[in-house]
């Protein structure tokens, strides 16, 4: 038996949609009409309350650290970075990075904004410190 091909399921279903956004320079997320809870990672169905009518939005991009931590690399490896959990204003939570200040300069509760930037070709959320209050 052999595992199912899931590369077109993948590229027409809401991740694709997600993907091709991000790609285009625009993060999105979704919304549903049956609770009116923002959800993030996209999905087809609410798991807040499990209707099936979520809408894409543009969120706010505001949002605060909520959990951060340095990852340590050689400098000839790129040099460290940091991994941050971001709860956006939405009421999501996203696992992203804080460019434009060093990586242990990074603390739970900064404010961040998001943006979207382009590596190897594709789209990538990131967030930079944000000087109003999220």
């Amino acid at each position: 038996m052999t595992a199912p091909d899931q590369t077109e399921s993948v590229s027409h279903g809401v991740e694709a949609q997600y993907r091709q956004a991000l790609d285009d320079g625009r993060f999105l997320i979704q919304q549903c009409a049956g609770c009116d809870r923002a959800v993030f990672y996209p999905r087809m169905l609410c798991p807040h309350c499990g209707a099936d009518k979520l809408s894409w939005i543009t969120p706010d991009g505001r949002g605060a650290v909520y959990s951060t931590t340095v990852v340590r690399r050689k400098p000839d490896a790129g040099g460290d970075y940091n991994v941050a959990l971001i709860d956006l204003q939405e009421g999501v939570r996203l696992m992203s990075r804080v460019e434009g200040v060093a990586p242990d300069a990074v603390r739970i509760g900064m404010g961040v904004r998001a943006q979207v930037v382009q590596q190897d070709g594709r789209g990538l959320v990131v967030f930079v410190p944000n000087k109003e209050a999220p």
